[in-house]
């Protein structure tokens, strides 16, 4: 499904070298690369069993890794203070929630319960996918630690598909945030992937080949600068609301729920669970029903239907899911902001919408090239140098690096 290798490059492995020898002493033994994630369609979907559209993209968080003899693992991440975690110890640690070490003891749990053998290990990690990009650089922090932790001491025995399941699981259990499967899936994984989550332990992922270059396009992610830390609330009450909509049929999730069925009961539903709620129901399941036509417009080269259904996306997510501007905020309104700047610049062509989780974070456009240097100009100018990121879809997901020679 994605090749299974990573070749880096030979400036990338000196830094991880000296960082790792300033660290730790000494040279590592392997290497390890976790791509970021970009949605592509099917927002806020995922945590309902739905459908999803996404790729891995060319930012990653890569480490170097050596076997430290104890029961120990140590992790420092360029920037950041030194994660330690004893593999003896793999429970949930109240005052590690929200930290990196809790993901680490989370994988490490979870690769235990599966009969892994867990033991010590120093790593040194950089990362070009920065915390806050909206390309989830703490999915791709979980699927480096599987991924390191599931050929150093399983003989990659677990599937990729496995392993993002296992950095779910630590992001649930161990770091207290609830979020669904589609970033880990998508960086564990690789290229550009359709997957429908309704059968939760057998999740279908279907490849496409597609390059957005060939029709013309860049993909672009744009960096609002707005701080999401402040947010967890608005983040979870996404699900939450949607989960009391489901709970009122007795059901865990919409996907198990009839659409018909479902505005059958509004005017109950308005009374019970409120109107955000409802509305961000009806965002679902047009969404949801939005992902599968979105990757028949590919597999039959429309383009522009594809362009189209992305706006459509984005007005969704708008104005249903309410995900673009936090409750009562006035004075700033970042997301909202990149989002009339990406209309102005693209000039009726191309497609914009909210990126993943929304409320802070990033805003996707596809710009066609012959506008795409004024649009980055744009969009730089009002925002700031560097705000507009023009990436690439990565074939490799979760793996091992091997250096050039």
């Amino acid at each position: 499904m994605s090749v299974r290798t990573l070749v880096l490059s030979s400036e990338k492995k000196s830094a991880l070298d000296a960082g790792f020898a300033a660290a730790f002493g000494g040279a590592p033994d392997r290497y390890f690369s976790a791509p970021g994630r970009t949605e592509i369609g099917g927002n806020h979907t995922d945590h309902q069993r739905g459908r999803v559209l996404a790729a891995a993209v060319n930012l990653d968080t890569v480490a170097a890794v050596r076997l430290n003899g104890t029961d120990t693992i140590r992790i420092l991440s360029k920037g950041y203070p030194m994660s330690v975690v004893n593999v003896s110890e793999l429970t949930p640690v109240e005052s590690e929630i929200n930290t990196t070490s809790a993901l680490i003891r989370g994988v490490a749990a979870r690769f235990t319960q599966l009969g892994c053998t867990v033991k010590g290990f120093d790593a040194y990690c950089e990362s070009t996918v920065l915390p806050g990009s909206g390309l989830s650089s703490s999915a791709a922090y979980e699927v480096l630690i599987g991924t390191i932790v599931n050929h150093l001491f399983f003989e990659g025995k677990v599937s990729q598909p496995e392993v993002a399941m296992i950095g779910q699981y630590a992001e649930n259990v161990f770091f207290g945030k609830p979020c669904g499967l589609m970033d880990q899936m998508a960086s564990s994984v690789g290229n550009l992937i359709t997957i429908d989550f309704f059968d939760k332990e057998n999740p279908v992922i279907q490849p496409l080949n597609v390059d957005f270059s060939a029709y013309g396009h860049a993909l672009c992610i744009i960096d609002s600068g707005a701080d999401h830390a402040d947010l967890t609330d608005e983040y979870a009450a996404i699900p939450g609301e949607i989960k009391a909509i489901a709970a009122h049929f007795g059901k865990e999730v919409l996907t198990q729920i009839e659409e018909a069925d479902f505005y059958a009961a509004i005017p109950t539903l308005r009374k019970t669970c409120g109107d955000r709620a409802v509305m961000r129901a009806v965002h679902f399941y047009q969404e949801n029903a939005r992902v599968p036509l979105q990757v028949a417009a590919l597999e039959n080269g429309d383009f522009n239907r594809f362009l189209s259904l992305v706006k459509q996306s984005g007005y969704s997510s708008w104005m249903y899911l309410q995900n673009v501007i936090p409750a009562g905020y006035k004075q700033h309104q970042d997301v909202a902001v990149a989002l009339a700047l990406c209309e102005h610049y693209l000039q009726g062509q191309g497609a914009y919408r909210v990126h993943g989780g929304g409320f802070a974070g990033t805003v996707q456009a596809f710009v066609p090239f012959d506008i795409l240097d004024s649009f980055v100009a744009g969009i730089d100018g009002a925002l700031g140098a560097g705000a507009c990121h023009i990436l690439s879809i990565r074939p490799q997901g979760g793996v091992p690096a091997v250096t050039a020679e």
